[in-house]
């Protein structure tokens, strides 16, 4: 299977048959890199030229590079898209919870619609929680002021019994 030349000078090598190239994908596979001594033998084996060997490898391998780099940028595509995701999800829940802080700190500083009407179900049904009896009267509450988990549960409209463990209301 040697080069012939054809009717305009150019010399054609003619195409490795489907076992030449299995052949040589498992040359591939098996080492990227081509060693002259494997190179020799191969050529030797297949009825071709050491060159036309050399040739073969230096395309497959970069054929072989361009597939891996696609393959990186794919996942790496991925990782962003999914990092991107998070973050927006991450973003929106700090906005939630910086709303829900200032409704908090509103109530606690007298700002904002009165505090009496928002605790109005957890003034009512306290049974402790402490806190002074003149900042319970200033918000208009009978009973003691509500500690910070029943505050909390009443901000987030789940009521203390519900909330299985501390954890829940900051969760």
């Amino acid at each position: 299977m040697s080069p012939h030349p054809s009717k305009t000078g150019k010399i054609h090598k003619k195409r490795l048959s489907q076992e030449q190239v299995r052949l040589l994908e498992a040359s591939f596979d098996s080492s990227k890199k081509l060693e002259p001594e494997r190179k020799f033998q191969l050529a030797r084996d297949l009825g071709v030229s050491p060159r036309q060997i050399a040739i073969w490898h230096q395309n497959k391998r970069a054929r072989w590079k361009s597939q891996s780099l696609e393959l990186d940028h794919g996942a790496m595509q991925l990782r962003l898209d999914a990092a991107l995701a998070e973050k927006r999800e991450l973003e929106r829940e700090v906005g939630l919870l910086r709303a829900e802080l200032r409704r908090a700190q509103d109530m606690l500083s007298g700002g904002g619609p009165p505090v009496s009407s928002q605790l109005s179900s957890c003034c009512d049904d306290t049974g402790g929680g402490g806190g002074s009896s003149s900042l319970n009267e200033d918000v208009g509450c009978s009973a003691n002021w509500p500690n910070v988990e029943e505050l909390y549960a009443c901000l987030m409209a789940k009521p203390v019994s519900e909330v299985v463990n501390e954890r829940d209301y900051w969760v």
